[in-house]
């Protein structure tokens, strides 16, 4: 079991923002620990591999018990969904439309795709989730 902590830091709008960003596996022994953690989040991101369909197999669960450990006065954050793994698209077997219609069925407020191995699009998930938190907490 391995829990991952980082923080990002990015300028938006001339204001400095620290993410902190707790990485959690998707084993089922976090199902049971998941609240602990994700209980004060501002936002969040769903990760699913797009080269394998099992990966989105529980998302609904995740989604369920990650919206019900939010605080009271948190439970409308954004949450984003981004599919892994971009540098294998020849290796896709989840297509883009199939992960939207996913997304809307849980009101996920936006997908991404990248790549962590080029870097492709990290940059823009951190940036839309960072604004769309500061605009939940009216910050800007």
């Amino acid at each position: 079991m391995c829990i991952n902590i980082a923080v990002k830091t990015l300028t938006i709008d001339s204001t400095k923002v620290a993410l902190q960003i707790w990485i959690l596996g998707s084993e089922l022994i976090f199902k049971f620990i998941f609240p602990a953690f994700t209980g004060g989040a501002s936002g969040g991101i769903f990760m699913y591999d797009i080269t394998k369909y099992s990966s989105l197999r529980n998302i609904e669960d995740w989604l369920i018990a990650f919206k019900e450990s939010l605080s009271n006065d948190k439970k409308e954050i954004p949450i984003l969904m981004v599919g892994g793994k971009l540098d294998l698209n020849k290796e896709r077997v989840i297509s883009r439309k199939y992960a939207e219609n996913i997304s809307k069925t849980y009101n996920i407020v936006k997908i991404f795709e990248c790549s962590s191995k080029t870097g492709e699009n990290i940059d823009k998930i951190f940036e839309f989730l960072a604004r769309s938190i500061l605009k939940v907490e009216s910050y800007s």
